[in-house]
């Protein structure tokens, strides 16, 4: 007996890197001085450039939605996807990210698969200008099923201890700027697969009543990334705080960088929610406030600003292309209130 036969091709694998190695090498920054295939990555902080640096970790995978990708036979984007959910992490507190590496585990190798994976997180680590240096990818026959994989990815990044951005400084008046969303991004997926896959009611290939391309395709746009805005917002605006919009939705993640002291408070009227949302909640027929716990409802982003600026800091995303909206302000919490408050939410979907 062999490796081979007990369902490890060794031989395949070292091929897959071979032929992938020049895509990986486009996202190298001048900083990485390794290259692909070592025991580790190196990555050299250019002495000079910081004072006092902090290193910023994220870790992160991209949940059920894979399971629209076995479905689909599509794999394109969810290396996007991967990236994003690191790097959206760790742009949070200000810090730039600064490399990325990955880890793909399956039961059996296939070729055209990982390739289209990593070509996805090649062409996210482009758009984040995060130096892809490493990974790992683990054939593990038996433990996965036939056609099936999973993804993590582990991003760090880099800032000035002093222009850490922490949330500490937010206070009541302060407005909240809410970045648009590309769909669903990477968060929800089980509730969706149970709406529109396990009931066998829909046709993944087709489009629903408002949407404009299959509602699988809809379902597999990656997730946005948004490292070029925010590290342009932050050296020109003064940012009190920011929030990923991920699992738990704006409810949750809003919350988690504000003071027992302090509330956000959400008008919920003040954008268009995008129509593969209420698509959502019409056919799976989910409650309007669930549905603010689990998914972005076209807000991916989030931004916390002094009045003064508000105005400036929407019309200079707008300019770059990532469109915003003021969203609400920061209010005194009293106790046992929410710290996120929705008004008009039950309207929203109509």
């Amino acid at each position: 007996m062999d490796y081979k036969s007990a369902g490890v091709d060794i031989d395949k694998a070292n091929r897959v890197i071979d032929e992938v190695k020049s895509k990986i090498r486009e996202t190298f920054r001048n900083e990485v001085i390794s290259d692909i295939g070592g025991f580790s990555g190196l990555f050299d902080i250019v002495q000079g450039k910081y004072n006092d640096p902090v290193l910023v970790a994220s870790v992160d995978g991209v949940g059920t939605k894979l399971k629209l990708a076995f479905l689909s036979g599509k794999h394109s984007t969810i290396g996007i996807d991967l990236v994003a959910m690191c790097v959206n992490d760790v742009i949070v507190c200000g810090a730039e990210p600064l490399f990325m590496l990955d880890y793909f585990a399956t039961g059996g190798l296939e070729e055209n698969v990982v390739k289209e994976v990593i070509s996805g997180i090649v062409e996210g680590c482009k758009i984040a200008n995060c130096s892809l240096i490493g990974g790992e990818t683990a054939e593990m026959p038996s433990f996965y099923k036939k056609g099936e994989y999973d993804l993590a990815g582990f991003v760090v990044g880099i800032i000035e201890k002093e222009k850490i951005i922490d949330g500490t400084t937010i206070s009541i008046g302060d407005k909240i700027v809410g970045i648009a969303s590309s769909g669903v991004h990477s968060n929800g997926f089980s509730l969706i697969r149970k709406i529109f896959v396990d009931s066998g009611k829909f046709d993944l290939n087709k489009p629903l009543e408002g949407l404009e391309k299959p509602l699988i395709d809809e379902l597999l746009t990656p997730t946005k990334i948004y490292v070029y805005p925010i590290l342009r917002v932050i050296k020109n605006f003064n940012i009190k705080g920011m929030a990923h919009i991920t699992g738990g939705g704006i409810i949750e993640n809003i919350g988690r960088v504000l003071s027992d002291r302090l509330k956000a408070v959400i008008d919920c009227s003040s954008w268009e929610i995008p129509e593969i949302f209420k698509i959502i909640k019409r056919y799976g027929n989910v409650d309007e406030f669930e549905m603010f716990r689990v998914f972005n409802n076209g807000i991916g982003y989030v931004i916390i600003v002094n009045d003064e600026e508000v105005e400036d800091l929407t019309t200079f995303l707008n300019n770059l292309g990532f469109k915003s909206y003021l969203i609400g302000e920061i209010t005194q919490r009293n106790e046992n209130e929410p710290k996120v408050e929705l008004k008009g939410y039950v309207n929203s979907f109509k």
